[in-house]
């Protein structure tokens, strides 16, 4: 991916080294984040939240302090704050075209627990969007698991992801997601992964819409980079994280989507740059 030129945003909270802290409050975008994990897993949400708890309790406990001096990870910090730059100027040129005004989201790159106003972060969550505090919260071990674990290797899948959870605030400013979580008192657990499923097959619409207007402008991809993208998608579909974990596959308990359809969704909206081509309502 051709990044080195990317313009870096100024909206990135750089915490790793030190400590978080702060007791897990789950609930809505939270409680979809431990049924992943689950499936990452294999473990029970019980199970999650005691190892989440532990991690933060063995955080209090300790002071601290940024180490001095350049760090491994200080590379893909930079990516990722390039990433978040590109997306800025992306969302604000499409927001500009249609007569409003983009609202940048912040991220914060923290190591092994943080706290966000959606509860507890933790490096076991992945990636996350809050929409209460407009962050998002990355754990750059993350960037290694995808390439090692979900055998989802470049730059490019990093930065999918990356816009992925950007897409989740653009939903954020659009109202989607209130109209979604007003909602969920209403339906069964079923029904609400539907439409939990429906969130994130959008934003991974969104993510191919700004790859496909980030490629006009700044020119950033390079042979092999969708490929990444789409690896990635496929990686991390309800349905193959189901059959890797428990053996077999339960469509009603899809918080995320399918393989297929995430892939489908990224790459319509890479081949189309139209957002009003992955409306909420034809998201399926």
């Amino acid at each position: 991916m051709n990044w080195q030129d990317l313009r870096k945003s100024g909206n990135v909270e750089d915490r790793r080294g030190m400590s978080g802290g702060g007791k897990v409050a789950l609930g809505g975008i939270g409680t979809i984040i431990v049924v992943v994990i689950g499936l990452l897993t294999n473990q029970s949400p019980s199970e999650i939240l005691d190892n989440i708890q532990g991690s933060q309790q063995t955080e209090q406990t300790q002071t601290q302090t940024r180490p001095a001096g350049p760090r491994p990870d200080d590379k893909t910090a930079e990516f990722v704050s390039k990433v978040l730059g590109s997306t800025e100027d992306v969302w604000a040129d499409i927001y500009k075209a249609n007569d409003a005004q983009y609202q940048n989201p912040k991220l914060q790159i923290f190591e092994n627990s943080s706290q966000s106003a959606c509860g507890g972060a933790s490096s076991a969550m992945g990636p996350f969007y809050c929409p209460a505090d407009q962050k998002v919260y990355i754990d750059l071990s993350f960037c290694d698991e995808l390439r090692d674990r979900f055998k989802a290797p470049g730059e490019f899948a990093v930065a999918y992801v990356v816009a992925h959870e950007v897409g989740h605030h653009v939903q954020n400013l659009m109202g989607i997601s209130d109209q979604v979580q007003q909602q969920r008192q209403q339906l069964s657990d079923a029904e609400y992964n539907k439409l939990s499923v429906k969130l994130e097959l959008q934003a991974d619409f969104l993510a191919g819409v700004w790859a496909n207007h980030a490629q006009k402008m700044d020119n950033i991809l390079e042979p092999g980079d969708l490929e990444a993208a789409l690896t990635a998608a496929n990686a991390i579909g309800d349905d193959k994280l189901q059959k890797e974990s428990q053996g077999y596959i339960v469509p009603d308990a899809f918080t995320h989507g399918s393989s297929q359809q995430r892939m489908y969704w990224f790459k319509k909206g890479f081949e189309t740059g139209d957002i009003s081509q992955g409306k909420f309502q034809d998201i399926r």
